[in-house]
């Protein structure tokens, strides 16, 4: 069995540097895909409310027969336009996500995104405070959140996120971003790692430190990322493919790989929304 490297939160709790994310996979599947990724040796899995998939979910979790203590499960409030979010409102979407996931706590709840415009995600980190010292929910953090947007959280309150989940990969590479997390000790988890789409993993760059390796395309951006430190949580639903991204712990990349990967980031280009924007 792989043994996944973690990575200390600043609340001490120890998240897998490597998961499984189950974004865009239909409830329907979300068992079957969850089961195949517990079963290749994954024991962190990334959903949300929005993804509508935490039953499936958590189904698998169930069936799958390992110690809860040896599972970290991440779930996200989707603090959607379509109400105002106040204590009690997250509270009970925080309940219907452990309902729907059939568990008495997760390891980390995110804000899924900061929604800038609607100012009240200060407010709504008052209330995942709350979540967090009643032991619900062993770390709790943000997703897409902007050095503006931490640096307010900061202001209003004590409570550091453990983690911001954010658009990265080779293609994007965040490195403002990173630089502040490492700097208030937020641990970078992204998402998207291998870009969206086939074009990441078919550039010449990628493709030529794949052929030097005799890995695929997709473990070395892999692997980029876990030497950059990052949270990685790649998503298939082709039991070989989550096998294969799983098996990137027994080579690594040198210098110039690294360098090669990191010059595909000039250019900064973004693939998913804007979080200045993103209201949706």
């Amino acid at each position: 069995m792989i043994q996944v490297p973690t990575i200390e939160l600043n609340n001490g709790v120890a998240m897998p540097q490597l998961g499984y994310g189950v974004w865009q996979v239909p409830d329907s599947e979300a068992e079957r895909a969850v089961a195949t990724a517990l079963e290749a040796g994954y024991r962190s899995i990334d959903t949300a409310a929005v993804y509508a998939n935490e039953r499936g979910t958590g189904k698998a979790v169930a069936a799958s027969g390992l110690p809860r203590e040896e599972l970290f499960v991440t779930t996200k409030l989707w603090n959607g336009p379509k109400r105002r979010w106040g204590r009690d409102e997250v509270l009970r979407a925080f309940d219907d996500s452990l309902a729907k996931l059939g568990l008495d706590r997760v390891d980390l709840y995110l804000i899924h995104w900061p929604r800038p415009m609607r100012d009240d995600f200060p407010r709504i980190w008052k209330t995942f405070e709350e979540i967090a010292e009643s032991g619900r929910a062993r770390a709790v953090g943000v997703s897409n959140f902007r050095p503006v947007d931490l640096e307010r959280l900061g202001a209003e309150s004590a409570l550091v996120p453990a983690v911001n989940q954010i658009e990265l990969h080779p293609l994007f590479p965040q490195e403002e971003l990173r630089a502040l997390h490492a700097s208030l000790g937020i641990v970078t988890e992204a998402w998207s790692p291998l870009g969206q789409g086939k074009e990441l993993l078919t550039l010449p760059a990628v493709t030529a430190v794949a052929a030097k390796h005799g890995r695929s395309a997709a473990q070395v951006v892999l692997r980029w990322h876990l030497q950059r430190g990052n949270v990685v949580i790649p998503k298939s639903v082709t039991p070989s493919r989550i096998r294969e991204n799983l098996d990137v712990f027994d080579f690594a990349l040198d210098a110039d790989d690294l360098a090669a990967l990191d010059a595909l980031g000039a250019d900064g280009r973004r693939i998913g929304p804007d979080p200045a924007v993103f209201d949706a």
